[in-house]
């Protein structure tokens, strides 16, 4: 049961928070049109696509910044209530400080859960517009996959190679499809000089064919110019783009990282690592409420200014560490779990530290 107490910071919380997504929400807009505006005019943008992509950046880079908002907010107007030694009459009145946090803990809940429920199943939709867009507008030529060298194991017994692809024209050169027996033995070989998807006929079409079978100590070999024929995969496994793990949801991710970690897919840790930062979002609002609460509690000299300074400098701080141990995740073997755990395990140690000091 909600308390009067309980209402009161409760809608100080929300209402700043919500206050402080619809001004910044605006300016990233603004700022990133202002900086790619350049880009939209030159590559004649469609105005209707340029307002998804906008609704798209709203969703994912929104998404991305929203324990952050959070945080200001609550040093916001925490260091108001500070100032109007409204803290100070309630903590009198016989209200101990962990029930002064209550009500901070129910709004970081429900914020928790928001991120949860965008991180997982509305940001990764609005990844695939958002990516699409700045790829063909922003990124005009750079490749979004790996094109060179591709390497994939489809099953236990299936592998497929290729040494270039194309996947505009959905074309991959120097084709190989080997297929192994039960106890590993080589059964039989597809090769050609390139594989491209059809269209129109829904078949792969493979140029200079050659299949040989391997039965014992014999090689039987099958020739053609041309074959039209089918196969287990769709072309794009061939390459997957790099945001492909942005683009889905809870339930794909996890089946789409079996898949890649079966395949002994090199980039794994990429994936992984996007899985465990949508689980560490929600995590991230808590800590970081802690540390704003303890921070903005107490009257100071310095006021507000002061305490959104400080607020500020922790931010960029915590997005350092989480870029920088995302990195190592993805650069050097570094193990994804760890590179989400060790800045949340930091900042939650600093946030008990905090409010242990503020309590006292």
């Amino acid at each position: 049961m909600l308390t009067i107490l309980d209402r009161y910071i409760l809608k100080r919380y929300l209402v700043t928070f919500l206050g402080m997504l619809m001004l910044f929400v605006p300016i990233g807009i603004m700022a990133n049109l202002a900086e790619k505006i350049g880009k939209i005019i030159d590559n004649e943008a469609p105005l209707s696509e340029v307002i998804v992509f906008y609704g798209n950046f709203t969703l994912v880079i929104g998404n991305l910044l929203l324990p952050i908002f959070l945080f200001l907010s609550i040093i916001f107007f925490t260091s108001k209530l500070a100032s109007n030694t409204e803290i100070v009459a309630i903590l009198s009145s016989g209200v101990s400080y962990w029930r002064f946090l209550r009500p901070y803990f129910i709004g970081a809940t429900l914020v928790a859960i928001l991120i949860f429920l965008m991180g997982m199943f509305i940001v990764p939709h609005a990844s695939i517009g958002f990516n699409e867009f700045e790829y063909k507008y922003f990124k005009k030529g750079r490749q979004d996959r790996v094109t060179e060298n591709i390497f994939n194991q489809l099953n236990e017994t299936d592998y497929i190679y290729v040494s270039s692809f194309d996947p505009n024209r959905k074309l991959g050169y120097n084709f190989t499809y080997e297929h192994f027996d039960s106890i590993g033995k080589l059964d039989y070989k597809i090769s050609a000089n390139n594989i491209r998807w059809v269209d129109k006929d829904s078949v792969y079409r493979l140029t200079r064919y050659e299949k040989r079978i391997v039965r014992g100590e014999t090689e039987y070999v099958q020739t053609k110019s041309r074959l039209d024929t089918i196969f287990s995969f769709e072309i794009d496994d061939l390459t997957p783009v790099s945001y492909i793990a942005e683009t889905k949801n809870l339930f794909e991710l996890n089946d789409f990282i079996d898949d890649q970690r079966r395949k002994g897919a090199s980039n794994i840790n990429a994936y992984v690592l996007v899985k465990y930062k949508r689980w560490a979002l929600p995590i991230a609002a808590f800590i970081l409420t802690v540390i704003a609460v303890a921070v903005s509690s107490v009257k100071r000299r310095g006021g507000m200014g002061l305490n959104l300074a400080f607020g500020i400098g922790v931010a960029f701080v915590y997005i350092f560490f989480d870029k920088v141990f995302g990195t190592l995740a993805e650069q050097s073997g570094f193990s994804p779990l760890l590179a989400v755990l060790i800045p949340n395990l930091l900042f939650g140690a600093y946030a008990v530290y905090m409010l242990m000091k503020a309590k006292r």
